[in-house]
């Protein structure tokens, strides 16, 4: 994406403005969020946390090609200490996203935030239930990631050296009954991007790079309407599927929804071309599949719709 196309989505105007904590309104490439904040008043300052809610919205919107509902209640908590501490994400009746904010956060730190960004891509998937919360959590995990690398929020290496490291706390481990039957955090929060991961680059191998997992997940949104529209995980499925002409999503799961089935995890990042180096990554272009890693990290030609 282009810093022209970002800063257009971010374009905000102040429909109402208050100090410290009293409620205001951001409109952000047409999208309401109404935020609030309980506990006083954060040290950065009202213009760091609006320009925080401003980026997150916008990269979100850049990925599925628009916010995924026209209006959102963001409510900040202040709590002790730095930092953004955690969030929760509900739809019933309105989109509502509580997160945790340290008193003593900083810009560098709200400037670096994934928590923002992983609740907002919440609205985006239907309600599949809480036996299948490794696919709503894994989403916005692997989603983040990715999406604030085609924004210029974070690094490629950086996405990729977390997903080296953390991705093997999402393999099968003694006594597991598959993905909805197992609720661990590592299989609900890694085991579910870990999917998201191997379906992305199924779609982009069948497809020759023409479609991506976020070709499905842009007609899953727009088909559900997100989390306010309760769908079971067969038809989230089938649906991302259809968009994209292939059966990667509806495949994946019937392996890994009821059995401990392991990925060989190593053999996907030799083929992918991402080699460990240290804390960091090398990337390897001479690999058989740079071309998918190249395509998942590249924005969508796609336009976002407004």
């Amino acid at each position: 994406m282009t810093g022209a196309r970002l800063l257009m989505l971010a374009a905000v105007t102040l429909a109402a403005t208050a100090s410290g904590g009293a409620p205001r309104v951001l409109a952000v490439d047409g999208v309401r969020l109404q935020v609030e904040s309980s506990g006083g008043d954060f040290n950065a300052g009202a213009a760091a946390i609006d320009a925080w809610l401003r980026r997150s919205a916008a990269i979100v919107a850049a990925y599925y090609g628009t916010f995924p509902v026209p209006a959102v209640r963001i409510e900040l908590r202040v709590e002790p200490g730095a930092g953004v501490q955690g969030g929760s994400t509900y739809a019933d009746p309105d989109a509502l996203i509580r997160v945790r904010v340290g008193r003593e956060v900083t810009a560098a730190q709200l400037e670096s935030d994934w928590v923002m960004v992983h609740e907002m891509t919440h609205l985006a998937l239907p309600d599949v239930g809480p036996a299948h919360a490794w696919l709503s959590e894994g989403l916005a995990t692997y989603v983040e990631g990715i999406a604030r690398v085609h924004a210029g929020n974070r690094s490629e290496q950086d996405v990729w050296a977390e997903e080296l490291r953390q991705m093997p706390r999402g393999l099968p481990q003694a006594g597991d009954a598959g993905l909805d039957r197992t609720h661990t955090w590592g299989r609900t929060y890694w085991g579910g991007a870990m999917f998201c991961l191997m379906a992305d680059v199924d779609i982009r191998r069948r497809t020759h790079n023409a479609r991506g997992l976020e070709d499905a997940v842009r007609a899953i949104a727009r088909a559900s309407g997100g989390l306010k529209a309760a769908w079971p995980i067969e038809r989230v499925l089938r649906t991302g599927d259809a968009a994209v002409g292939t059966m990667s999503l509806e495949d994946l799961y019937a392996r890994m929804k009821d059995s401990a089935w392991t990925p060989d995890l190593p053999a996907l990042w030799r083929d992918l071309g991402v080699e460990s180096d240290g804390d960091s990554v090398r990337l390897n272009d001479a690999a058989p599949l740079a071309p998918v890693r190249h395509a998942i990290m590249a924005p969508s030609a796609e336009t976002p719709r407004s």
